[in-house]
């Protein structure tokens, strides 16, 4: 199952992360999402999994929780939009991996048997940080890969 990643989207959904998240089995939004019309585009994709970031404001925003948990392929995944927000020990609650955004920087890290993904920014470019999204690859309850994907933007 291909998974993909994207935040921080701010109301602009590129054509190269559109193109990038296409064949994805799931998309999941780590926030600052921007419109409802970016999540109608992306639930034309895939099924989507999305949580509310900090610049998420309106009647429409109103219903997007501030994280999700899920299981895809076996793989139990919480969303955040700030990581440092988080107020559960994802370990303890058999999550194999954390998706969050709001800094705008891609990461990849492991942590404590868990890993921590920020895909990035796909929106409006932020100082000289990469445009990008993430992907994860997820099968019989295990991360095969996860990868950023830079943007050409």
């Amino acid at each position: 199952m291909r998974v993909g990643l994207i935040s921080d989207t701010h109301g602009l959904l590129r054509p190269q992360a559109l193109a990038a998240l296409q064949g994805c089995d799931h998309i999941v939004h780590g926030g600052d999402i921007g419109n409802a019309a970016i999540l109608e585009q992306l639930r034309a994709i895939a099924p989507l999994t999305v949580v509310r970031g900090n610049n998420d404001k309106g009647d429409w925003a109103a219903a997007i929780g501030e994280s999700e948990t899920i299981e895809l392929a076996g793989v139990r995944l919480h969303a955040i939009h700030d990581v440092n927000e988080l107020a559960i020990d994802p370990g303890a609650e058999g999550i194999q991996v954390v998706v969050s955004g709001h800094s705008h920087r891609p990461k990849l890290e492991r942590r404590g048997g868990v890993l921590y993904v920020n895909p990035g920014s796909a929106g409006p470019r932020r100082f000289k940080l990469p445009v990008s999204v993430g992907e994860l690859v997820v099968k019989a309850g295990k991360v095969v890969s996860a990868r950023i994907v830079e943007l050409q933007a």
